[in-house]
């Protein structure tokens, strides 16, 4: 979440900053906003989730801000993909071609796959790792990273690449267990059922399904 936490920390500056004047009404509530995207989003809650994100698009619209704007796009496009939803962050393309950012272009690359052409220094330092270990040997690197959604980031980034293995999927369960994150929780439980079913574990297969059928409860008791 650190690398989240720092885009937005660009949008509200002052407020993560020392001293000063508060910042204005605008980036106060963008920050806000854009937290309570993710809350949701991680959840599973798309309806409530979407609301908040149009609301943090708004206050940063509302200032004429391009460069701001297009960091919550990315943030939006990060959180979509460490649930492994498999977004190309297209909204953020367009508008940094405006208002190009060093930082914000690096990480876009990152979550977009593009590691040839990242500068690594650019990237938020919990990431650097994993793009610099060599093909094989990114999977040892998750368990060095210590923030939750970073974690997980850097898991469902590996899945789409095609190198993840099991421990990835464990991990990346694990991780989004531990923070009650059902959205992601559920696919990877799926990734992990599947994984077993190939396998023939059928012992696995059974804690499986009684994990994934109390993670569904929960969503259907939180959409009654």
């Amino acid at each position: 979440m650190k690398a989240l936490i720092t885009l937005i920390c660009l949008i509200v500056l002052s407020a993560c900053g020392s001293g000063g004047p508060p910042p204005p009404d605008w980036k106060t509530d963008a920050a806000d906003h854009i937290e309570r995207y993710k809350k949701y989003a991680l959840l599973g809650d798309n309806i409530l989730a979407e609301r908040y994100f149009q609301q943090a698009i708004a206050a940063t619209g509302g200032a004429g801000r391009v460069a701001d704007t297009a960091r919550l796009w990315l943030v939006r496009c990060a959180t979509r993909r460490a649930m492994l939803i498999d977004d190309a962050c297209a909204e953020y393309a367009d508008l940094a071609r405006i208002e190009p950012d060093t930082a914000d272009q690096a990480y876009y690359q990152f979550i977009t796959l593009r590691w040839d052409a990242i500068d690594i220094a650019r990237l938020p330092t919990q990431h650097r790792a994993l793009v610099s270990a060599p093909t094989g040997k990114r999977n040892e690197v998750l368990n060095q990273v210590g923030d939750p959604l970073a974690r997980l980031l850097d898991a469902s980034l590996l899945v789409m690449r095609q190198e993840a293995d099991a421990t990835t999927l464990t991990l990346a369960t694990e991780t989004a267990s531990s923070q009650g994150w059902r959205q992601p929780l559920l696919t990877y439980l799926k990734l992990q059922e599947k994984l077993a079913a190939e396998q023939g574990n059928a012992a696995q297969l059974g804690r499986l399904a009684q994990r994934i059928k109390l993670v569904e409860q929960s969503f259907a008791s939180s959409h009654k």
